[in-house]
């Protein structure tokens, strides 16, 4: 992978993640939803080929096809991952110093 697209792709997941997590947070009046249930959905269904029905009618395949595919992935794709899962935290952080500052959202 090329520099450039690595630094734009870390930038990108944490403004991406940041961003819907704000709104998230702001609209279900959570703190945590988006990053501790929502964002492992969606590394979940960018990670795997197997559709989410999958996993309720045949849990065992599905897992171990998704642990293949997660051991397959590269340093580059767990770092831009991780940079999603810092945004969807910054966020939930974000919201609750506002809160605690007495700013009301929705």
């Amino acid at each position: 992978m090329d520099p450039l697209q690595f630094v734009i792709s870390i930038l990108l997941f944490l403004i991406l993640f940041f961003g819907i997590g704000f709104i998230l947070n702001m609209l279900l009046k959570t703190t945590w939803l988006p990053g501790l249930i929502l964002y492992p959905l969606v590394v979940l269904l960018i990670v795997s080929d197997v559709p989410l029905k999958g996993y309720i009618t045949n849990p065992g395949e599905s897992l171990a096809r998704l642990g293949e595919k997660l051991m397959g992935l590269l340093m580059v794709d767990y770092i831009i991952l991780g940079a999603g899962f810092i945004g969807a935290l910054l966020s939930g952080l974000s919201i609750q110093i506002l809160r605690a500052r007495g700013y009301r959202m929705f």
